[in-house]
Order: C-alpha cells, then structure tokens, then sequence
C-alpha cells in the first residue's frame, strides 16, 4: 500500500521519538548513578546531593525555550528548505545560553547559600549542599548549550546526534565520578566535578556540530528577541507546573511521612512515564513544525491526530502495564508497610492518567511545534490554578491525604486534555510559513 502524502510512517515517528528518548533518560540515569556513587559516603552527603541536585536541576526545568522553542523555529525553517537558516536558530540559542549561562552560574556562587539553607536548614547538610552546588554551578553555561544543540537539531530532524553526544559526556562522567569520589578521596566535591566534566564533554561536542554546518557565528539580536518571546511563555507554563508538584510534596509532607513516602514513589514513576511519552511530543513538534514550514496546512493537521493515536496507544498500554504491576512493583522501592499501604491512594489515578498523559503530551508536542506557545501557557496556567491548587490545598485543609493531591493532577491533566483538543479542533493553531507570525 502506498503511504497516503500528508501522512507519515510509524518508523519515521519512532526513528525520532527513540533517540529522543534517551536523550531525556540520559540525565535521569546519570543521576542515580551519581547517586549511588555518594550514597557510600553516608547520609550526610547524599542528603546534600539532594539539595544541590534539586536547585542545579532548577536551571534546566525553568529554561527548556533554549530546547523545546528553538525546535519549533528551526524546524519551520528546516520544512521550508532553509536548513541554513534553521541552524542559525541554534547558533543564537548557544549564545543565548552561554550569556545566560555565565550569568546565572556567577549569581549562583552569591545565593548557593542561602538557597541551600531555605531547603536544608543549618547545618552540616546545608554546608555540604554549598560545596557541591558552587561547582556544579560552573556546569550552567555547558548545560544550557547542550539544550539549544538539542533544540535545532530535533528542529532539522537529527534526534540521533544529540544521543551520541550525551552519552559520550554522561557515560564518562559516570567512570570519572567513582574515581574522584572514592579511589582520589575528592568525596562529594568529586561528584560535582565529575558532573561538570560531563557537561563540558556534551556541549564541546553541540557547539562542533555548529561550527561544521559552516553558518555564521556572529549574534542576530533579532533572532535572539524573537526566540525570548517565545521563551518568556514558556518559562511561565514551566513554573505553573513547578507550583503544582512543590504544593503536591508540600501537602504529602504535612499530612504523613507515609503519605509522603508514597507519592515520591508514585510521582517517580509518573516522571519516569512523563519521558517516554514525552518523546513522542519532541517527534510531533518537529514534524508537525516542518510540515507548517513547507506551507503544508493539510499534512500538519494530520500528522498531528496521527501523533495523538499513538500518544493514546501507548498511554493505554502503560497504564494496562502498571495496573497489572500494582502489587509487585511498588515493594521493588520500599519494604515499609505504611508506605506500602499509602501507595494504592494514588496508584491507581497514575493508572487511569496515563491514557490521558498520551493525549496531552502529544498535543502539547503539535502546538510547540507550531509555535502556539503563548496558548499552551494560558492553558497551563489555567488548569493550574483552576484545578491542581485549589484541589490540593483543599485536601490538606480536609484531611483528604493522598487521594485528594492525586485528585488535583487529575483535574489538572483533564482541564488540559479539554484545552488542547478544542485547540487542535480549531485549527487556530496550523499558521503555515517559516516563521509563524
């Protein structure tokens, strides 16, 4: 049979959903690696690792534009025949990166301090937190770089590359780490350079796939605002979500250590889900941002209800998956029976979300790619502050534990579904031309 024109083929999709995949996954994996690595130090420095992690992890949750709106310009570029000009997207995102990099690194030193001690207090884990977080601090030009490399890559639909280039810095981190941590005595400050080194190792290998491709080095300072735009929305909807999930560990806490025990572990899983799902949204933005570029309207459209099949294909086959791993699956993270007992309470919301997830996500992948930006932070927002926070906070308020935080996301994740298909119904979203306006 032959592929109708305006769609594409499922191994085209996977081809640049799977590396993509590992490319969020790398980071993740490293971390418990690293993890593992310091555990054997003792509590004190894995309680710091925690807390330098959970604020060096700040940088890149807060400016995913560098990544994710730089794959939707280059990719218009890209479907227009203009790859030239899609690389130069990636060009102005690495001096972006760089110059907000160094910024954010040298107002780090000032406040590692007093940020390590809102979170851990005083004390011997704060002190500790500092040392480590002050060098890993150095990592935040390099880490950024290596999301703009990732963002105009996808845009041209080389989700391979970028792989490569991670696990090199990654998987040589990971034998340095031990080294320096164990067998040279550096101890948690080894860690943190190791980590580092692994940054530097990434990016060094982004910014020679730039100088290849023989475009110009100079800064567009109109490129740069026009991508600070699409930016400034999505630093936006990245902290409605960071609103949602610190208020949901927030409630866990107060209302047990059982409750909170528990949905650490469900929200693992949750995140861990969020990635695979996620890199179907990277494939969607990229093919669906091409096909606009290229004045394609009719292709656009369906690929992108192609997409959200396979979103909701494969987020029912997670949640069949994890409904038939309710029992065993949950004692793999902790043998504690009030944890254990805790854990049904949200499970089984984690379950029947993930159908939902695999609407959203892949939707929310169409609309990036588009470069419909500005709607997807409306609706994050929304749905945030409609649904999620006035739903947990009213659980704390009435003692509804668990369930109730896990009420919240899935009004959350339903408001959004709501959103994004009346959005991608609509239409409104498919402006065709290189540079949506």
């Amino acid at each position: 049979m032959v592929e109708r024109p305006e769609r594409v083929s499922a191994r085209t999709v996977l081809g640049l959903a799977v590396p993509a995949l590992g490319v969020l996954a790398a980071e993740p994996l490293y971390v418990l690696v690293d993890t593992a690595v310091v555990g054997h130090l003792g509590a004190v420095p894995l309680a710091a690792l925690a807390v330098g992690g959970v604020l060096l992890t700040q940088v890149s949750t807060q400016l995913t534009f560098l990544s994710y709106g730089t794959t939707a310009r280059a990719a218009r570029l890209h479907g227009a025949g203009r790859r030239a000009e899609a690389v130069a997207e990636g060009v102005q995102a690495t001096w972006l990166a760089v110059v907000v990099g160094v910024v954010l690194a040298l107002v780090g030193q000032v406040l590692a301090g007093p940020l390590a001690r809102v979170l851990a207090g005083e004390g011997e884990v704060a002190d500790a937190a500092v040392r480590w977080l002050r060098i890993g601090l150095l990592g935040t030009p390099f880490i950024l770089v290596t999301m703009a490399g990732n963002g105009w890559m996808r845009g041209v639909q080389d989700t391979v590359r970028p792989l490569r280039y991670v696990l090199a810095g990654n998987a040589l981190s990971a034998l340095l780490c031990p080294l320096l941590v164990h067998v040279w005595g550096w101890g948690l400050v080894g860690s943190a350079v190791a980590n580092v080194f692994a940054q530097v190792i990434s990016a060094g290998f982004f910014v020679r796939a730039l100088l290849v491709e023989r475009v110009p080095l100079r800064p567009d300072l109109a490129r740069i605002r026009a991508q600070l735009g699409m930016g400034r929305d999505l630093v936006l909807r990245s902290l409605a979500f960071q609103a949602c999930f610190v208020s949901a560990a927030s409630v866990a806490a107060r209302t047990s250590a059982a409750a909170a025990g528990a949905h650490q572990v469900v929200l693992q899983l949750w995140t861990f889900l969020s990635l695979v799902l996620d890199s179907l949204a990277i494939a969607a933005q990229s093919l669906v941002g091409a096909a606009l570029g290229a004045g394609d309207e009719r292709r656009a459209r369906a690929v992108s209800w192609q997409v959200t099949r396979y979103g909701l294909v494969f987020g029912v086959a997670l949640g069949v998956v994890f409904a038939a791993l309710a029992g065993p699956l949950p004692r793999v993270f902790t043998p504690d029976a009030a944890v254990l007992a805790e854990i049904p309470h949200a499970w089984w919301f984690f379950v029947a979300l993930q159908p939902v997830a695999g609407v959203v996500f892949a939707l929310d992948g169409v609309l990036l790619g588009a470069g419909d930006a500005a709607f997807l932070r409306n609706a994050t927002l929304g749905a945030a502050v409609v649904g999620f926070l006035p739903v947990v906070w009213l659980a704390l308020a009435l003692n509804w534990g668990l369930t109730g935080i896990w009420i919240g996301l899935a009004a959350f994740m339903l408001l959004r579904l709501v959103a994004v298909l009346v959005r991608a119904r609509s239409g409104r979203w498919a402006v065709v031309g290189a540079v949506r306006v």
